[in-house]
């Protein structure tokens, strides 16, 4: 068990490794482990709001994290700050991954928004709406598709290199709370 934060955990993400964990709290700070030491190595302030969402960038360097105040952030481990803040949602943000070669962050809100950033340009490049809020985005691992689940319940598959939404799923029964790829 690791403890540290003195509010509550709204997310964790793993690294690639599996050597690190971060954690959001409902303060809004962050806390870096590291497992093989099973202690918290870094605290990052920043959202001033509820952390729901957490990522680790496919390298390791980097970790994004998405929250209430609905914001964006993408931070570098190493030189332990926030190296860049994406603005947008307009509402909190409860769903975030990396592109397997790490080019591209994505977010997903409670707005129903999923919105594509290039990390290195700094930018929006794509976005689109479900119509409920989305729950869980997912990159292929291989090929250059993401696909974002909702409380609309459907499921919607984008190309990422031609930037558009390629279909959806039909709405039935409940809200969709995860999607994955087959390997």
């Amino acid at each position: 068990s690791l403890s540290g934060h003195t509010s509550g955990v709204g997310c964790a993400a793993f690294d690639a490794h599996e050597e690190a964990v971060v954690a959001g709290a409902a303060s809004g700070t962050l806390k870096l482990w590291d497992l093989n030491q099973g202690k918290a190595i870094r605290t990052l302030l920043g959202h001033r709001s509820e952390c729901m969402a957490a990522g680790f960038h496919p390298y390791g360097a980097f970790f994004a994290s998405g929250s209430l105040d609905t914001n964006l952030k993408v931070w570098d481990i190493r030189r332990r700050t926030c190296i860049q803040t994406y603005r947008g949602h307009t509402q909190g943000i409860g769903a975030v991954a990396f592109s397997p070669d790490g080019k591209w962050v994505v977010s997903g809100g409670q707005d129903g928004w999923v919105k594509l950033w290039d990390l290195t340009a700094g930018r929006l490049l794509f976005e689109y709406q479900h119509d409920g809020e989305v729950t869980c985005l997912e990159f292929h691992p291989s090929d250059l598709l993401l696909a974002s689940a909702s409380a609309d319940r459907t499921v919607r598959l984008v190309d990422v290199d031609a930037l558009c939404v390629l279909g959806s799923t039909a709405a039935d029964g409940s809200g969709v709370a995860r999607a994955a790829f087959s390997p």
